[in-house]
């Protein structure tokens, strides 16, 4: 049996706002998570937009990452744009860049980068892609962290490369026996309830174990636990996930501390 764990980030998807319109309570979020994966001008995000949650991050200690996505803010980068891997590595790297110049700025830094939506999910089972995405961060600052998700080929390919790489697990999306998130649109794709979600996590964490929609349970690796800041339910799902872990003797930080 896999050994429990005894130590999790908690992470969360924000800055997703773009110009007068907001995406989700951004604030009261990062009073509840240790990490903050912040849009940074493809899917979603502006330069206000981007200073104004870097800014709060700074002032409640979240650990800031950059979240680079397709171009794509119509589709909110939930949907796959044509381009080759070595255009996607140079998209990736210029978001990237814009975060990290509007962190200095602020007086803060970008750890870490987590890809959004579809171009995460690409790249999760699509090699090549993975490959040009990981190089491209090196090739800018090897310095940067990558969090990917579990069981992944950008897990892979950091490995494979030395990079330094952490596993995330989500809290509100179902898993096929393959690793992937089951797609959206599907029945299972969504957990909507805080309570199930977090029953869900802790056998997880006990048994190193995810259930998924089509099998038996699959062995995923967890440094830091997803909960989407755009969804309805996002601020009582994780302060309900943070309340369960903690009852359980489940210490909450920063996966870069683990």
């Amino acid at each position: 049996m896999a050994q429990s764990i005894t130590q999790i980030d908690l992470n969360s998807d924000l800055g997703e706002g773009f110009g007068p319109w907001g995406m989700g309570d951004d604030e009261t979020m990062l009073s509840i998570v240790t990490s903050a994966n912040i849009a940074c001008g493809g899917h979603a995000s502006d330069p206000e937009t981007m200073f104004k949650t870097l800014t709060l991050a700074k002032e409640n200690g979240v650990s800031v990452g950059a979240h680079p996505g397709y171009n794509d803010r119509e589709g909110f980068g939930r949907r796959v744009i044509p381009m080759s891997p070595t255009e996607v590595g140079r998209m990736v790297v210029a978001q990237i860049g814009a975060l990290q110049a509007m962190a200095k700025m602020v007086g803060t830094e970008v750890s870490y980068v987590k890809a959004h939506g579809a171009l995460a999910n690409l790249a999760a089972r699509d090699a090549n892609v993975a490959q040009a995405m990981v190089q491209a961060i090196r090739d800018i600052d090897p310095d940067l962290t990558i969090l990917a998700i579990s069981g992944t080929q950008v897990e892979q390919v950091c490995k494979a490369k030395g990079h330094r790489v952490y596993s995330e697990i989500f809290a509100d999306r179902g898993y096929l026996s393959n690793g992937q998130l089951v797609p959206r649109g599907q029945d299972g794709a969504m957990i909507h309830d805080p309570t199930q979600a977090a029953d869900r996590l802790l056998t997880m964490l006990d048994t190193g174990l995810m259930p998924v929609i089509d099998g038996d349970p699959i062995p995923l690796d967890a440094h830091s636990i997803c909960v989407h800041g755009d969804s309805p339910s996002a601020v009582a799902m994780a302060q309900e996930i943070r309340n369960q872990l903690r009852a359980a003797g489940i210490s909450i930080q920063n996966f870069m501390d683990l």
